[in-house]
């Protein structure tokens, strides 16, 4: 009867956007019109490609394409589970997977753009990670040079960290679980959260799970702590410096070595490492867990220090700085628009503007508090503290006192990155769950959640994008309302925002549109969708 997430699985969802206590966690999960349920259907929103990537007991992988974005050549992966038939157990774990992922929000972790549920499936659309795994770079390339692995593992840790410093154990940490995101590309992605677990630090883990290569030994012995990931990260180091697993032979006698931490570093291969790399492959592998680096330790360790002086070098420029002004002054509506629509940014938009989130999280928990983004700003630009704040206070979409990584991409929006005919239609989609051709303040509050805004906020909000004032805004409405220019008496921050003037924003460059002029009149959706569909043009401000 479901896997007990709040919308329950297998069952039709009365109100999916509800806070889930996984763990204790205490957050909400940002699903932003992620989530749906019957009677919308996947095939609504993509096509599915016939052949199969890669299959399991309970289900399948498939490419597929957005069919918002036909013009596009972006392609997502998606996992088909079957819901008939799952023990309890396979629920449970479900349940948690799905729970978590689409929670992660980092620049080395893969995406879930949406979840369909019906009584037969559960349908996950992921980012598709097109530079295969780096288990297959290991087998092509056998050993890495040394500063290719640092900078592999220093990609691992950034995720890792982000992991642990949220509560989640990731407990299957190998080589095939980390996918590089293009062709070409030598930026890493974490994949696969089945095994994962929302943790709390005074709460040991009794499960036997994972894979045995990379198992710890106190996950071996029943009891262990989210420091078993750095072992299996110790384990990762290993076959990058060395080429092979350092815990090897039948079954049984992986479990002997495992647990009493012996390998073995032939001279033959470490004799080229330097002392810091083998240094930092023992501090993993060490069979105390308390002994053992943590995610943070290990960041700071000299090994990949290195790595980390060599990223400092990336420094904000003026044009994040005039972005996050320019998102500042934007009404809380269209910024609302603009983080749903950082969850379907491509990975080649998100790519422009990462390094510059990476550089602002200077103790790598994977979101940017308020110190960071004074230093980024006051080092540079001499922000004053009050704006400061008040630009902190508006990135801060969930008020948990900290950015995340949508947060920072969806004030990029229409300044740094296009505003792409592709992600307004999804992002008016996602309010228009029913595919009527409109949406109303219900299913804003359906999207942004029940508690967020009263009724009355809610009307007010959307009537700044229902020029026709019929109750509902229909695809042109929205278009005009989001590619627009400022209301004749200026931008301003609405009431909700922290009081003090911002600076006046930078002149905007000449706006450059192609394709057809959307009149806010139109009621000729499906016209205005086909042209949007087939001029990949965009309004851009750069």
């Amino acid at each position: 009867d479901g896997l007990g997430l709040p919308w329950s699985f297998g069952r039709r969802s009365q109100s999916p956007l509800i806070d889930l206590q996984e763990g204790g966690a205490g957050e909400k999960i940002p699903l932003l019109g992620r989530y749906h349920s019957a009677p919308r259907r996947i095939e609504d929103d993509y096509v599915l490609d016939a052949s199969v990537l890669g299959s399991g007991s309970n289900g399948v992988v498939r490419l597929a394409r957005s069919k918002e974005c036909s013009s596009t050549s972006q392609r997502f992966a998606v996992k088909e589970i079957s819901l008939p038939g799952l023990s309890s157990e396979d629920r449970m774990r479900l349940r948690s997977e799905v729970a978590i992922f689409l929670r992660m929000d980092h620049p080395h972790i893969a995406r879930l753009f949406d979840v369909y549920e019906s009584d037969e499936y559960l349908h996950l659309v992921m980012e598709c990670m097109e530079g295969g795994e780096l288990f297959q770079r290991v087998h092509e390339r056998k050993v890495f040079a040394e500063a290719d692995a640092s900078d592999t593992v220093w990609q691992i840790l950034l995720a890792l960290n982000y992991l642990h410093s949220h509560g989640v154990v990731h407990r299957d940490l190998k080589l095939e679980n980390f996918l590089y995101d293009a062709e070409g590309s030598n930026h890493l992605k974490m994949i696969d959260f089945g095994f994962s677990k929302m943790w709390e630090p005074n709460v040991k883990m009794r499960q036997r799970l994972g894979t045995l290569p990379y198992s710890a030994p106190e996950v071996l012995a029943g009891s262990y702590t989210s420091q078993c990931d750095l072992w299996s990260l110790g384990v990762i180091v290993f076959i990058l410096l060395a080429g092979h697993m350092p815990f090897h032979g039948a079954p049984m006698v992986q479990l002997e070595k495992i647990s009493a931490g012996k390998y073995t570093m032939h001279s033959r291969v470490w004799k080229h490492h330097s002392r810091e790399a083998k240094h930092f492959t023992r501090s993993l592998l060490h069979v105390d867990p308390e002994r053992r680096l943590s995610a943070e330790a290990a960041l700071e360790h000299p090994w990949i220090a290195k790595r980390r002086s060599q990223r400092a070098g990336v420094e904000v420029d003026g044009f994040v700085l005039d972005a996050l002004r320019r998102f500042c002054r934007a009404s809380r509506f269209r910024r609302c628009c603009m983080e749903i629509m950082a969850w379907s940014l491509s990975n080649e938009e998100r790519a422009k503007v990462r390094q510059y989130f990476l550089a602002m999280d200077q103790n790598k928990h994977g979101t940017i508090v308020l110190w960071e983004l004074k230093k980024a700003l006051q080092e540079k630009f001499c922000v004053p503290d009050d704006e400061t704040k008040q630009i902190f206070d508006v990135l801060d979409f969930d008020h948990d006192a900290e950015v995340r990584y949508s947060d920072f991409l969806a004030a990029m929006l229409n300044s740094c990155i296009a505003l792409t005919d592709g992600l307004l239609l999804s992002a008016f989609n996602r309010f228009d769950a029913d595919h009527s051709g409109a949406f109303t303040a219900d299913d804003v509050r359906r999207v942004l959640g029940g508690d967020a805004f009263d009724g009355e906020q809610v009307e007010k909000l959307i009537g700044e994008a229902d020029r026709s004032r019929h109750g509902q805004i229909t695809y042109p409405e929205f278009v005009a309302y989001l590619r627009g220019d400022a209301p004749p008496d200026g931008p301003k921050v609405d009431a909700d925002a922290p009081a003090g003037p911002l600076p006046a924003p930078a002149p905007s460059p000449t706006r450059h549109q192609g394709g057809p002029p959307i009149s806010a009149s139109s009621t000729r959706r499906k016209e205005v969708m086909a042209a949007a569909r087939h001029n990949p043009h965009c309004c851009l401000i750069s």
